[in-house]
């Protein structure tokens, strides 16, 4: 599997940054502001993808995480957090931040696998930025839990 910078000829792998975040509008704004990288599998299919966002001076945050459903369970999630903290690190960052919902158990356990702490909870952070109520894992979601590493 090769992870790389998506090139300006590249298709935006909307479908799959839909999956992560249900909101076009947000993914629209904030990969216009940052760097987005895909996971190509057998054959140059896109399999996952990422975006790194300057956030503050010397601070990126690793938004949108997502793994094409067919492809999930193989280790792709790890790999795209790992490569988007060796990136953050060569460009400069000194701190890499994400933040996930709360409900997202699996996505937090992946975070801190792979060497991110807890920081904070942004209180009702989908009820104040999504029109539509976002359910995971049964549960509605409401609060937004925020990680970050140093570099």
């Amino acid at each position: 599997m090769e992870i790389r910078k998506l090139a300006q000829e590249d298709p935006l792998p909307m479908e799959l940054l839909l999956l992560a975040d249900p909101s076009l509008k947000l993914v629209e704004e904030y990969v216009s502001r940052g760097e987005c990288y895909i996971a190509c599998g057998e054959k140059g299919a896109v399999v996952g993808v990422y975006v790194l966002l300057p956030t503050r001076p010397e601070t990126a945050e690793l938004v949108n995480v997502a793994v094409d459903e067919a492809h999930q369970g193989r280790g792709i999630g790890r790999q795209l957090v790992m490569h988007a903290v060796s990136r953050a690190r060569e460009l400069g960052f000194r701190t890499i931040e994400v933040g996930t919902g709360s409900t997202g158990v699996g996505q937090l356990a992946l975070y801190q696998k792979c060497g991110f702490r807890m920081t904070g909870i942004d209180r009702d952070f989908f009820v104040r930025h999504y029109s539509e109520p976002i359910f995971e894992n049964g549960m509605q979601l409401f609060d937004m839990v925020r990680l970050s590493q140093d570099l």
